[in-house]
C-alpha cells in the first residue's frame, strides 16, 4: 500500500522553531535537541545518562517550557514510595466516600530525576505508566494525558545509594542520551551569560498539546524502503546470535527503531527515511536494550554495548 506523503513545510516550520526555542538554553547540542525532538514526535521516553552539572535537567526543563504542556518533577530518593509518583485513594470524611488523589504522574511531561536513586518497587510504578499510557490503582484503570513523555535522568559514575535500572525498565525508554561537555567557546558564552537559567526564564512554548499530537500523528505516513527495515531486522538479529551478547534487542526495540527512524526524518525535513538514520540511531535506540558478557568499562569510557552496537553498523551493509 502506497504511503501517504507528509506535508513537510508547515511540519518543518514548527519542528524547528521547537529545537531553537530549546537551543536558547541549550548551546552547541544540536544533536541531543534533535534527538529529544525525535523520541517526543515518536513518542518514547528519553533516558538522559550523564555526569552532573552538563545540563540533563536544564533539557528537560527547556524542551517542556517550550510545549505548552503541562509539567511535573519528581525527585528520586531511596524513600521515594509507588503512590508518591501514581497517587493514593483517601478517605473524605466531609463527603463520606473514598476519593482518589491522583500523584505527579498525571502530567504531559514528567521529570525523572535521578530516577536510579529510587528501589525497584518505585522504579516499577513507571512500568505501566511509559508502555501504555496507563495507570491501575485498586483493579481500576486510569489514562494519563496525551501527549505523555517521561525524561529521566541518572548519573553513571556514582552507585553509592542507587539501584540499576533492570532491563524491562531500561527497554520502556526509547533513546538513551548523554549531553557531554560544551565546547569551549559554548562554555565561554555560558559563562559571560551567567549560565542557562536566565535563559530558561523567560522561555516561552511554541508548540500546544494539539500541534504536538498532529506531528505525532504525521510521523506513521514517513515512508521506510523494504531495504532499509531488512537492514533495521538484520541490526537486531545479529544482536541476538553474536557470541559476545548475553541479551539481545527485543522485539519492542525493533518496533521504536522503525518508529524513531520516521520521526527523525520527520524532523530533518524527509517524508522518508535514509540508511543515515538508521546509523545515527542505532546506539542511541537500541545499545541500552543489550547486555554485553563482558561488560568491563573504564571511567569516562564508552559502555560496551555501544561500542558494540557503533561497531556493527559499521559492518552491516544496507541492502540493495
Amino acid at each position: 500500500m502506497a504511503t501517504e506523503p507528509v506535508p513537510i513545510g508547515r511540519t518543518l516550520d514548527r519542528v524547528a522553531a521547537l529545537q531553537e526555542n530549546v537551543e536558547r538554553v541549550i548551546r552547541g547540542k544540536a544533536e541531543v535537541v534533535q534527538l529529544c525532538i525525535a523520541a517526543l514526535l515518536a513518542k518514547g521516553h528519553i533516558l538522559l545518562e550523564d555526569v552532573p552539572g552538563v545540563g540533563k535537567t536544564t533539557l528537560a526543563h527547556a524542551l517542556a517550557r517550550s510545549l505548552s504542556l503541562s509539567f511535573q518533577r519528581i525527585q528520586f530518593t531511596s524513600d521515594l514510595l509507588p503512590a508518591d509518583i501514581v497517587g493514593v485513594t483517601i478517605y473524605n470524611q466531609d463527603l463520606q466516600e473514598f476519593q482518589f488523589v491522583s500523584g505527579p504522574i498525571f502530567t504531559n511531561v514528567l521529570l525523572a530525576d535521578e530516577i536510579n536513586r529510587a528501589t525497584p518497587k518505585s522504579q516499577s510504578a513507571l512500568l505501566e505508566a511509559m508502555s501504555e499510557g496507563t495507570i491501575t490503582i485498586e483493579k481500576r484503570h486510569m489514562a494519563l494525558p496525551d501527549p505523555f513523555l517521561v525524561i529521566a535522568t541518572q548519573n553513571p559514575i556514582e552507585h553509592v545509594g542507587t539501584y540499576p535500572l533492570p532491563e524491562s525498565q531500561l527497554d520502556r525508554f526509547l533513546m538513551k542520551l548523554t549531553i557531554g561537555y560544551p565546547s569551549a567557546g559554548d562554555e565561554k558564552q555560558l559563562l559571560r551569560s551567567g549560565g542557562g537559567q536566565n535563559a530558561l526564564d523567560h522561555l516561552e512554548p511554541v508548540l500546544d498539546a494539539d500541534e504536538v499530537r498532529d506531528l505525532q500523528a504525521r510521523v506513521h505516513a514517513v515512508h521506510v524502503s523494504e531495504p532499509l527495515v531488512e537492514y533495521m531486522m538484520l541490526i537486531v538479529q545479529t544482536t541476538r546470535a553474536h557470541a559476545d551478547v548475553a541479551l539481545g534487542v527485543s522485539t519492542r526495540g525493533a518496533l521504536t527503531c522503525f518508529k524513531a527512524c520516521q520521526a527523525l526524518a520527520m524532523v530533518s525535513g524527509r517524508d522518508f527515511v535514509i540508511p543515515e538514520d538508521v546509523k545515527r540511531l542505532a546506539a542511541p535506540v537500541l545499545s541500552h536494550r543489550i547486555l554485553m558478557k563482558d561488560r568491563r568499562v573504564g571511567r569516562g569510557e564508552v559502555a560496551p554495548e555501544a561500542r558494540f552496537i557503533q561497531k556493527l553498523v559499521g559492518e552491516i551493509a544496507v541492502p540493495r
